[in-house]
């Protein structure tokens, strides 16, 4: 059986991923002076969810432990990085591809020693 604690952990990185790309997309914009620039709806929006990502993470270490958020947390990287093709159009590197490798095999040698 899948432990609710994993389910809420990827929630929470899917959040902290929708708050990167709030973030990602206000930086993309032009703002009138310095203080609209950081204080917009999506940069308040952006701050928002990642508060709210955070604080299910918290709730997480009960059911996970400290090892398991640390290990479930870079997976928020390869969302971000399958979010930003979405929306933005970015492409998948080269680069990109071996840190996705890297991220997973890093989390597959944790689970084998562990």
């Amino acid at each position: 059986m899948i432990n609710i604690y994993f389910l809420l952990m990827i929630l929470a990185e899917i959040i902290a991923s929708s708050s990167q790309m709030l973030l990602k997309l206000s930086a993309t914009k032009k703002y009138p002076n310095f203080i609209r620039e950081y204080l917009n709806a999506l940069v308040i929006g952006g701050y928002c969810l990642l508060v709210v990502s955070m604080a299910i993470s918290i709730f997480c270490y009960d059911g996970l432990g400290y090892m398991g958020v640390v290990v479930m947390e870079p997976i928020g990287y390869i969302i971000v990085m399958f979010m930003s093709r979405v929306f933005f159009k970015e492409k998948f590197t080269l680069r990109k591809f071996i840190g996705m490798v890297l991220i997973l095999s890093g989390i597959v040698v944790f689970y084998a020693l562990g």
